[in-house]
Parts: C-alpha cells; sequence; structure tokens
C-alpha cells in the first residue's frame, strides 16, 4: 500500500517540528514501517468509509469494565450480557474505561497496555461486546505506572528506556507549570545503581510522566494506538492529553508540540484506519477545549464539552437557565467532520474549571456548598502563587440535584433528574451517559471510606443479582430513571433532527426554561425542546415568528403525545415542574 502523500506529507511536517527536520525523518522512517505492517495485516480498515460515521443513533455508554460483578463469571461477560438485554438498540457505544493491569487511580495508572486485566477477563470479552457495540478505549498516554516494565527498565538503566520519563535537576524553576492537583509536581525515586532522580508526575507519585521528546516513546504509543485498533476500538480516548508535552519554562498546557502529537496520531489513522476516531480529554475552559479540534479536519473529531455538567447542575440548583443558555448560545457549530461530546457525569467529578470565565466565584461557591450538603465532597487544585481553588465536586449527578437525607418524593427526584440528562441528548453532538446515571446511583460514600479516595463517590460497582431485581421493581429508583431514560433514548435515536451535523438554535424564553430548537439534516423537520429547570409551572406564549422566522402551524410532544396548535404565531404551553416537552413539527 502506497499511504495518501497529503496524509505523508502532513505526518512529515509534525515530525519535523517535533524532533527537527533531520532527526524527525528518521523517526517518519520507522514510523512508517509501522503503518504499512499494520496495513498489511488490516487491509480491510481502509476501506472503511470516513463519511457518517455518527449520526442521531449514536449514544455512548461510559462504565468499568468490572462494573457489573457475580461469582460466576468474569465482569466482562456480565456487562455484554446485561447491556445486550437492556440497552442495545438504545445505546450504540461503550466506553470501556481502562481494563488494562493497573496499579492505582482505578485503572489510570496502567501497568501494561496491551493486556486485559485478568480479574475482568480476555480479549475475547472485549471482542464479544464489540459483537453489539462500537468499542471506545483509552489512550493513557501522559503517564504510566510505576509498577510497569517501562519504569522498572528505567531504573535499572535499560539503555532503551533511558530517556522515556522526564528527569529534572534539583532547583529547575518549575512556577509556570499548570498543576491540575495539589500534589508535588515531581517525585523523588532511586535507580538500581543508588542514584536518587526527580521525576515528573503530573497526577500522583504512582503516575510517571512519559517524555515524548525521546521518538522511542512516540513510537512506543503509536504501537499501542495501532493495537487498539486491531482489537476492534472505534473511538480513541486521549487521556489528559493537554499535558502530554513539556517545556521548562512554560505551562507545559496545550503546547504546539500536543497538538501536534494529536494531529500526528489522527493522520497515522486517516492513512490506515479512517473510520476510527480521536477524542480529547481536556477539562479546561472551553476555547482551550475547542482547540484539539485543529481546523476542523487535521486533529481530534470529538471533544468533550466539559462545560455542560457544571452549567446544568447550576441551572438546576438555581432554577435558572440563564448562564447554560448564554454559553449554549455562543456555541459556534462544529466543522461538518467534528462534533461535540456531550456528557454531565462520569468517573470523575463535575469539574469546575471549564466556568471559571462563565459563572461568577459565588455561584460555583453555591454549587461547592450544595454538594458537601448532599454528602458530596470538594477537590482542590494547587495555583501557580501558592493558593488552592476548587476544581472538581464529587458526587453522584444524582445526588447533586436530589438531597440524599431530603425528603421530596421519588418521583420528583427522579424528575429533576432526567430533565438535566434531557438537556444533554437535546444538545447539538454526541451523548455519553454514565452507567450510574442510567440506573440513577447514589453516593458511594462507603467506597471513599475504602479507597480514601473522593472520587470513589461516584465508582461503586453493582452486583448483577441486586441490579436486574432493582430494574424488574417498577417502585424502585433505578427501574424509574432507567424506563424514564429509555423513553427519552427511543425518541432521541429514532430523530434525524438528533443528528450532530442538523442544525441548532438556542432560544431564550424565560429564565426557568432551557429552549432549543433542532431541524433536520433536510431542513423539513422540526423539534422545539423545551426543558423546565425550575419547581414551578411556568406559563409560556412563544412568539414562533419572532424566534425561528417561521415554523409548523402544530406541535406534537413526542413524550406524552399531546398535540398544541399556533394561534397567529404564537405558541402557548403551561410547563410543570422539571418537565420536558419535545415538540415534533
Amino acid at each position: 500500500m502506497r499511504l495518501p502523500e497529503r496524509l505523508t506529507t502532513r505526518m512529515n511536517d509534525h515530525l519535523a517540528v517535533l524532533y527537527g527536520s533531520a532527526h524527525g525523518a528518521e523517526v517518519w522512517s520507522a514510523m512508517h514501517e509501522r503503518l504499512q505492517a499494520f496495513h498489511q495485516q488490516h487491509p480491510e480498515l481502509v476501506a472503511e468509509s470516513a463519511d457518517e460515521r455518527l449520526t442521531e443513533r449514536d449514544v455512548i455508554l461510559i462504565t468499568y469494565g468490572d462494573q457489573i460483578q457475580s461469582s460466576d463469571r468474569p465482569p466482562l461477560q456480565n456487562l455484554a450480557e446485561v447491556l445486550t438485554a437492556t440497552v442495545e438498540g438504545r445505546i450504540s457505544g461503550v466506553h470501556i474505561l481502562p481494563f488494562y493491569p493497573y496499579s492505582s487511580d482505578d485503572g489510570f495508572s496502567v501497568i501494561d497496555y496491551t493486556q486485559v486485566d485478568s480479574d475482568l477477563g480476555s480479549w475475547e470479552d472485549v471482542t464479544r461486546l464489540g459483537e453489539n457495540f462500537r468499542l471506545m478505549f483509552d489512550l493513557v498516554l501522559n503517564h504510566i505506572s510505576a509498577q510497569s516494565r517501562w519504569f522498572k527498565a528505567f531504573l535499572e538503566g535499560d539503555p532503551d528506556f533511558a530517556n522515556a520519563f522526564i528527569v529534572v535537576e534539583p532547583g529547575t524553576d518549575l512556577s509556570m507549570v499548570t498543576r491540575p492537583r495539589a500534589r508535588p509536581l515531581l517525585t523523588a525515586v532511586t535507580t538500581a545503581s543508588g542514584e536518587e532522580r526527580l521525576v515528573w508526575t503530573t497526577f500522583s507519585e504512582d503516575q510517571i510522566d512519559l517524555n515524548f521528546t525521546e521518538p522511542t516513546v512516540l513510537l512506543l504509543m503509536l504501537d499501542v494506538l495501532l493495537f487498539y485498533v486491531a482489537q476492534g476500538a472505534e473511538i480513541i480516548r486521549l487521556d489528559a492529553i493537554a499535558y502530554l508535552w513539556k517545556r521548562v519554562g512554560t505551562s507545559c498546557i496545550h503546547l504546539e508540540e500536543t497538538h501536534r502529537v494529536v494531529k500526528l496520531f489522527r493522520a497515522a489513522l486517516d492513512a490506515v484506519a479512517p473510520g476510527v476516531m480521536l477524542i480529547t480529554e481536556t477539562n479546561v475552559p472551553h476555547a482551550e477545549n475547542i482547540s484539539y479540534f485543529g481546523d476542523g479536519s487535521d486533529e481530534a473529531q470529538l471533544v468533550y464539552q466539559f462545560p455542560l455538567p457544571p452549567l446544568v447542575f447550576h441551572a438546576i440548583l438555581s432554577g435558572d437557565a440563564t448562564y447554560l443558555t448564554r454559553w449554549a448560545s455562543s456555541l459556534a457549530p462544529p466543522s461538518p467532520h467534528t462534533t461535540f461530546y456531550n456528557f454531565l457525569a462520569s468517573h470523575d467529578g463535575i469539574g469546575v474549571r471549564p466556568v471559571e470565565d462563565l459563572l461568577p466565584p459565588g455561584e460555583v461557591a453555591a454549587m461547592a456548598a450544595q454538594v458537601r450538603a448532599h454528602g458530596g465532597y470538594v477537590s482542590y487544585k494547587a495555583n501557580a502563587d501558592g493558593s488552592q481553588s476548587a476544581y472538581e465536586l464529587n458526587i453522584s449527578y444524582f445526588d447533586a440535584l436530589s438531597d440524599p437525607s431530603g425528603d421530596d418524593p421519588l418521583d420528583t427526584q427522579v424528575a429533576r433528574f432526567m430533565v438535566s440528562q434531557a438537556i444533554m441528548l437535546s444538545l447539538q453532538g454526541i451523548p455519553a451517559i454514565y452507567v450510574h446515571s442510567l440506573f440513577g446511583s447514589r453516593n458511594d460514600r462507603e467506597g471513599v471510606k475504602q479507597t480514601g479516595r473522593y472520587r470513589s463517590i461516584n465508582r461503586g460497582r453493582f452486583r448483577r443479582a441486586e441490579l436486574e431485581a432493582s430494574l424488574e421493581d417498577p417502585m424502585s429508583l433505578p427501574s424509574k430513571v432507567f424506563k424514564a431514560y429509555g423513553q427519552l433514548l427511543d425518541i432521541r435515536t429514532s430523530q434525524s433532527a438528533f443528528h450532530p451535523s442538523s442544525g441548532q438554535i438556542v432560544l431564550d424564553p424565560d429564565p426557568t426554561i432551557f429552549a432549543l430548537c433542532r431541524t433536520a439534516p433536510q431542513g423539513d423537520e422540526w423539534l422545539l425542546c423545551l426543558h423546565n429547570v425550575s419547581n414551578a409551572p411556568v406559563d409560556l406564549m412563544l412568539d414562533l415568528t419572532t424566534l425561528l422566522g417561521s415554523g409548523p402551524a402544530a406541535w406534537h410532544d413526542l413524550l406524552s403525545s399531546a398535540r398544541h396548535t399556533v394561534e397567529e404565531g404564537q405558541l402557548r404551553l403551561t410547563i410543570a415542574p422539571y418537565a420536558v416537552l419535545w415538540l415534533h413539527g
């Protein structure tokens, strides 16, 4: 196979920036050899179309590989069986959080990138899950476990790994480095020869940052990337990518070299597996986040909408969607080749850094106060001036909205939670649902006691028999949430107006209502999505002529089957507390 010239030129340009023209050419020779070998083994992947990879039918579920446990089979088999029985047809893809052997951080301190943790199952179990769902894997490329073979080789003086990690001389001024954690940036380690060295550890002393200025590291991670594609991954999540490249004297976040690595991997995949997509995980303010789209055709195809979780939380906490509406109105439509990855909850907490320029500090403080009052925690990061500030709210998303010790009726709690999920599902892009949101999980405070980590509050595991029994009980919280979610998903996946590339008009009819109108790609269908974020009914009169310029004379609510007619350009509605109306016209 002859690789497309435009892509080989692009890859050579990136390597020249990263390593210089002469050295970059040497790296390209090794990279080209790998790409050619991969294509010879998997020629069918080139034939996959890069067009229309995502549609309104695509919804991703985020889950751990051992999320559903039983005594009689490996967790990955449980996961495949339960998901096939419950969400096949409603969920198109599964993001299996790191399922490799690991030493800490619930999988994100990877010991071996190419193995499946034996406690979870095998590659055959992963492949079985991929028979019914698109697969999304994590490429944890910023760091590796201190117990990994690579780091042990470094400590033992193996020349192949001599420069694989970042060694810093004592006294080096690192004051400009952006810190995502309130922990030391450097960790002292002792080599086999007895020498003490300081290595870069952005996230923890067990997560040793890799040195991408060493081309060997880049090629090793390219091997891992291609291996994941060979195992069936259609979406690759680049974990903690913003911190990848380090240059002393800079912030060491979002450096040009980091973007070049993402673009290099994108070009490599476009050459040998154009159906595979990259998503960048960058929990930072919106403008920085969307920079990973590149020019719309050369970097990541998807980026997380990190401002969405805190903004939706704030809207429902305050009963006022003003800040959410303002932000959504400012979003520029992605290019035809990219889209947003919308989510509200994940294995991590609710990040508040992305709303630093969107919410006043007092509003963030109110959110933190509610989290503490509802049994959650607040995590802090270190600032350059030595102070600390909140970067993450640790709580289940359901309990963030409903006090576990409160006396609200269960149906009210479910309605309040589901309006948040409906907002996420209605927005332009691809929705991603954390498995605990699918079943309305509560805080796992016992998990925090066991691990000592705040994030464990939202990382509990299910016993399969208990979960299945709960889903069969119509009065249980998991059953109520799952049934409500199922209705929303059935509608969402059947409406072309929810195609990720379909039009979106954000409306502002009332502070208590988050409203938008989606239009089918052909422009012949309208979907008016109205969400009451308050605990009071709202009488609404929409002047459709002013808001939309035109519109259908009648609207049909896809959720309740109610029919609403327009009179003299006015649509009059009463929207119940925490109600969702998806009106088709």
